[in-house]
C-alpha cells in the first residue's frame, strides 16, 4: 500500500493512500478534531456517512470539510478547527 503525507496542525503524519482525513485521523490516533461553537465540546467521527457535521475540520485553510467525506491527499494541510472555523 501507498502511503501520502499530510501535516496537522503542523506535525508532518503518514496516512495510508485513498482513505478519507477521517481514516488518517484515527489512523494516527486522533478521536477529535473539532470543538462545538458554544460550548467548546470535542467532536469527531460520528456517523462517518456525510449525514451529520461532527466531523467538520480544515484542509488546506478552507473550513468545515466534511473529514469522513473527503480523501486524504499528499501534500495536505489539515488543522483542527474551533467552532465555525472562521474564528
Amino acid at each position: 500500500m501507498s502511503e501520502v503525507m499530510f501535516t496537522l496542525d503542523g506535525t508532518p503524519q503518514r496516512a495510508t493512500a485513498g482513505v478519507t482525513i477521517a481514516a488518517a485521523l484515527i489512523s494516527v490516533g486522533v478521536r477529535s478534531w473539532r470543538t462545538t461553537r458554544v460550548e467548546g465540546r470535542p467532536r469527531g467521527l460520528f456517523c462517518g456517512m456525510g449525514a451529520c457535521f461532527d466531523c467538520l475540520i480544515t484542509v488546506n485553510d478552507q473550513p468545515n470539510i466534511r473529514a469522513c467525506l473527503v480523501v486524504i491527499q499528499d501534500g495536505d494541510v489539515v488543522q483542527k478547527q474551533k467552532g465555525t472555523g472562521y474564528e
